[in-house]
């Protein structure tokens, strides 16, 4: 008993040096950008990896003030809080559409849907232009939505299927047996127990979307309806950057992800353990 105590005690402490090396590796470059988002230009040149002498705001109050970075955060803003909606609405409803419907059709939109992970989408980006130009959402924030739906797809199907099936069939017979129909069954007993599976399907597309900087360049030239990234592209210039106002910008972009991530770290955790459902 000792010796198995004494192993399992080596094997926490190798797990949590391990857990902490990795998520110094993580923090370094959160480290870099935050500590030289405070230093002029020719510091940050000088010394990029120690604390600044002087702790210098103006970056900050230069963004917000004099550029259009509060718009560009609202369109990203916008762009991806309706596209995060709309996939779980969409992703959820076709899981459960899917799990109820047994039979070789159902199997194959299955896997239809799981092969959309494997492809990835910007190999369309012709196709997906010429849709966007017929559909008269080109430099608009509105284009963005569907694609943005379309890239989710695939996994939150995926993760809300395989929970779904989790669920005990008798809650549902139950629900039955009271006199609701599917789409009731769906909203009072399946909905409140998915909130840990839609926690981790919106963590896990938040990050591409509010990152994407591909389809923005290319769906988006109008200045009043660029997003955060794609405006982060006009402080880079021909010949010298501005790498302090870009860094000022990149650490602001970074606080809705991060502060999304920590109000739902609970139920992203027990989402991807998915074993918060039982009988």
């Amino acid at each position: 008993m000792a010796r198995s105590s004494l192993k399992r005690q080596k094997r926490h402490v190798l797990a949590h040096c391990l857990l902490g090396l990795w998520s110094l590796i993580v923090l370094f470059p959160l480290f870099i950008m935050v500590i030289n988002s405070f230093k002029d230009r020719l510091s940050i040149y000088q010394n990029p990896f120690g604390l600044p002498e002087q702790w210098n705001v103006s970056n900050y109050s230069t963004v917000l003030q004099d550029g259009d970075f509060l718009g560009y955060f609202k369109n990203s803003f916008i762009a991806v809080v309706l596209s995060l909606v709309i996939l779980l609405i969409v992703g959820s409803l076709a899981a459960y559409a899917l799990v109820n419907w047994r039979g070789k059709v159902s199997r194959a939109l299955y896997f239809f849907c799981i092969a959309g992970m494997m492809l990835p989408i910007k190999i369309a980006s012709i196709r997906i232009l010429e849709i966007i130009k017929t559909l008269g959402l080109l430099n608009t924030i509105w284009s963005l939505v569907p694609l943005y739906v379309a890239m989710g797809v695939p996994i939150a199907v995926f993760i809300l299927t395989e929970f779904i099936r989790q669920v005990p069939y008798e809650l549902t017979e139950a629900g039955i047996i009271d006199g609701a129909g599917r789409l009731g069954v769906f909203t009072r007993i399946i909905a409140p127990l998915l909130r840990p599976a839609l926690a981790t399907v919106a963590i896990y597309n938040l990050v591409p979307f509010w990152n994407d900087l591909w389809f923005p360049l290319i769906f988006i030239t109008d200045d009043g309806a660029k997003t955060v990234l794609l405006g982060v592209t006009r402080l880079f210039g021909q010949y010298q950057t501005d790498w302090s106002k870009v860094l000022a910008v990149l650490t602001l972009s970074a606080l809705p992800v991060i502060a999304l991530y920590l109000s739902m770290s609970k139920q992203f955790i027990k989402g991807l353990t998915a074993g918060a459902v039982k009988g």
